[in-house]
């Protein structure tokens, strides 16, 4: 908006970083002193305190040659706006099963710790044999306290060998990524958010001119997602030997486990008419208004059946619990 109402490059920086949040000072006057410095905007970026995605940094080195910076800015914004839509959307639809979950397991803490504990000393009493479902419950729970603490550190060394390995090896973030799309539900829900990404990022590259094989280039270098780097570069590597875009497309995924028979469409329309970025970006928005309405039919559902789940669990173990007692004349 600065740039569009003529300010210059460092001036509007400068008036950033006096009305920004405290967090945002160090990385606004790292730029600054790289822009005094005489360094194109898209250098100053790439050599940022935080790191940003590659699709807009090139973008921004595509717009200063072409003199389209404010331009390039505007779509950029536009993307983050509906990513951090997609994200609080996903994050809506998360949030009830997660507190249910939770709610859940600090229950079964909460009555393994304490509840169980008072009717082992009671039943202890009666000397007499107990249902095999009372025995198998005070057995569980008598070893989940005793070993909670150890359990608690195996989970938590598992969790930081899972989080070292999952940086040190690439062909497991390639294999996990290729895996969660095969999970029911789960797996058509990242295929969506994922090709939603790649139709959107390469919308916005080639709505700023940006040549094709350069789009997909970059597209591949800004995705978080290994399948969408393979197929991006696949197809800038039929692209690359000649073939069309469509047929690209096809032969990297044949199965359709990734692009799906409309999209594909869609992409062999906008490549033949010259209007693939608008295409692009009309499906971006097609899959997330999708993805969205999968997410809120997801989370109605879940709700019930939480309930449920939750209802019947806890139900389970004060029935179990209470079992020796509703045959009290027996035990005595």
């Amino acid at each position: 908006m600065l740039l569009q109402a003529g300010l210059p490059l460092l001036n509007a920086l400068i008036l950033l970083r006096q009305s920004a949040p405290p967090h945002w000072h160090g990385f606004l006057a790292q730029l600054e002193t790289q822009l005094r410095q005489g360094n194109p905007f898209s250098f100053c970026l790439r050599h940022a305190l935080h790191p940003l995605d590659h699709s807009f940094i090139g973008l921004v080195e595509i717009s200063e040659r072409s003199g389209q910076l404010s331009q390039a800015l505007n779509s950029i914004a536009s993307k983050l706006a509906s990513q951090i839509d997609l994200r609080q959307q996903i994050q809506q639809a998360l949030a009830y099963p997660c507190i249910a979950l939770a709610s859940a397991l600090f229950l079964f803490i909460a009555m393994a710790f304490w509840v169980v504990p008072i009717f082992r000393d009671v039943f202890a009493q009666f000397q007499a044999e107990l249902p095999w479902a009372t025995r198998l419950l005070l057995y569980y729970a008598t070893a989940f306290q005793t070993h909670f603490f150890k359990l608690i550190f195996g989970i938590i060394v598992l969790c930081m060998l899972w989080i070292l390995a999952w940086q040190r090896l690439p062909r497991l973030q390639n294999y996990c990524d290729r895996l969660w799309l095969r999970i029911p539900l789960l797996g058509e829900l990242l295929r969506l958010s994922a090709l939603s990404f790649w139709c959107r990022t390469l919308g916005h590259l080639l709505s700023a001119e940006i040549p094709l094989l350069d789009a997909l280039r970059i597209t591949a270098r800004s995705s978080n997602h290994w399948l969408t780097h393979d197929l991006s570069a696949n197809v800038f590597t039929l692209l690359a030997q000649g073939w069309p875009l469509g047929e690209a497309l096809l032969k990297a995924d044949p199965r359709y486990r990734y692009f799906d028979r409309q999209t594909w469409q869609m992409i062999c329309i906008g490549s033949e008419s010259s209007a693939l970025p608008a295409m692009l970006l009309n499906r971006a928005n097609a899959l997330s208004s999708q993805l969205s309405r999968q997410l809120k039919s997801l989370s109605h559902n879940l709700e019930p059946v939480l309930i449920a789940v939750v209802g019947l669990l806890i139900g389970a173990l004060v029935l179990i619990l209470y079992l020796p007692i509703f045959n009290l004349g027996q035990i005595v």
